[in-house]
């Protein structure tokens, strides 16, 4: 098949999206596909354009087999609302025009986040009579929402007549989690129209290896007990609950105890900034990290943090963090509720806590510092039982059979 894949983030990005697509489209080239990738020039999360590139009407270059068409988008940093939506918008308008030169494909996939790149996918299909599967990865415009993202009540009734429409246009919806597919068929999508492709483990980059001494070294956690929270440090994280629990941590004299944040985002710099008014030297903040980095950064923490902020429509979510740490045989500490949290639990891979629950968080690194042998027992529970079972490789077989099967039933 000729695919094109249309989405907002895209390697060497390293987020949670740019990750996910680039591990499809590799292996789906691997497998004999041709797959062309439509997205902006690299500069997430600081709206600054990776070194190497120049944002520009359009560039192409092949990465790992996969051809990615790069096109102008208006270039902003990930936090503020008006300059993001115009990202968004920037990126929508670029992709549909430029989409409709590129080679005919047999099948075209726009993803979330964000919104806007899921219309210009829908656009596309309709002008260039094109199969179109839709991608959701986060649930617009509640996502806006539970972050308080500051769209005043009409906006947000707008983009949810826009997101309805959406998913009418769409021949299959593919989603992460089951979570997700009950806030689709509320929205009343059938539910023979929906498909579950969930996260998983990239084995090639996450699977157990030693902790790595000199990346330790190097921020000051050498014989401590690290706990690391490893991702895009935005909005929806809510991550002032570690700043709390490290407050709770050195109150209670647990010196051997460090949080670390590692990455960057909108609430980086303040949260920095909190954390040093607050004289909390037990939470280190590395900054953004190389993509290469991150393997080494999830074995090297003796457990990893996975949160969100307090919310319903969170508990939908599929957070890629489980299966990084999971491919490293790392424990879980899970601080997000829904289907997540039972994969976790079910697969006796980790502590739960309450979302935003600083004590919760602060109790159970008491325990998890104080226990090795507990935290050995979760990481190879995390391996054996979630690393196994959900793996990129599968993952992109399953997903080329939706792709051949909406090809050809809107072929006929």
């Amino acid at each position: 098949m000729k695919i094109l894949f249309l989405t907002h983030y895209y390697t060497p990005e390293g987020n949670a999206p740019a990750s996910r697509v680039s591990a499809l489209a590799e292996r789906w080239v691997q497998s004999g596909h041709e797959v062309t990738v439509l997205t902006g020039f690299p500069n997430v999360p600081d709206g600054v354009v990776y070194p190497g590139y120049r944002n520009r009407w359009k560039q192409t270059e092949v990465i790992n087999g996969v051809k990615v068409l790069r096109v102008w988008t208006y270039i902003a940093p990930n936090k503020g609302t008006v300059r993001r939506i115009a990202n968004y918008l920037s990126y929508m308008h670029s992709a549909f025009w430029h989409g409709l030169w590129t080679e005919r494909p047999d099948v075209l996939i726009a993803t979330s986040p964000q919104f806007f790149c899921g219309w210009a996918g829908m656009r596309l299909s309709w002008w260039r009579r094109l199969p179109f599967v839709l991608e959701i990865r986060d649930i617009w415009p509640e996502s806006m929402s539970a972050v308080n993202a500051g769209l005043p009540a009409t906006a947000l009734e707008y983009i949810g007549w826009l997101e309805r429409r959406m998913y009418r246009r769409a021949d299959r919806i593919v989603t992460v989690g089951q979570g997700y597919v009950e806030k689709l068929k509320e929205r009343g999508v059938p539910e023979s129209k929906i498909s579950v492709i969930m996260n998983g483990v990239d084995k090639k980059l996450f699977y157990p290896h030693p902790v790595n001494e000199e990346l330790r070294g190097q921020y000051g956690l050498s014989g401590k007990f690290v706990c690391s929270y490893i991702g895009t440090i935005g909005m929806a994280c809510g991550l002032k609950s570690a700043l709390d629990a490290a407050q709770l941590l050195k109150e209670r004299g647990c010196d051997d105890i460090r949080i670390v944040l590692v990455g960057d985002g909108a609430q980086r710099e303040s949260l920095q900034q909190e954390a040093s008014e607050r004289g909390l030297d037990n939470v280190v903040f590395t900054g953004r990290r190389p993509k290469a980095e991150m393997p080494d950064w999830v074995a090297s923490s003796d457990v990893n943090l996975v949160h969100l902020k307090k919310s319903d429509l969170f508990e939908t979510v599929m957070p890629s963090k489980i299966f990084e740490s999971a491919g490293c045989a790392r424990p879980i500490l899970m601080g997000v509720n829904g289907f997540a949290k039972k994969i976790v639990m079910d697969a006796e891979a980790g502590v739960s806590v309450e979302p935003e629950d600083a004590v919760g968080i602060a109790d159970a690194l008491e325990r998890l510092s104080a226990d090795p042998e507990l935290c050995r027992r979760l990481g190879e529970n995390a391996w054996r039982n979630i690393a196994s079972r959900y793996d990129r490789d599968v993952q992109a077989d399953d997903y080329l059979k939706i792709l051949s099967e909406v090809s050809e039933r809107k072929g006929r």
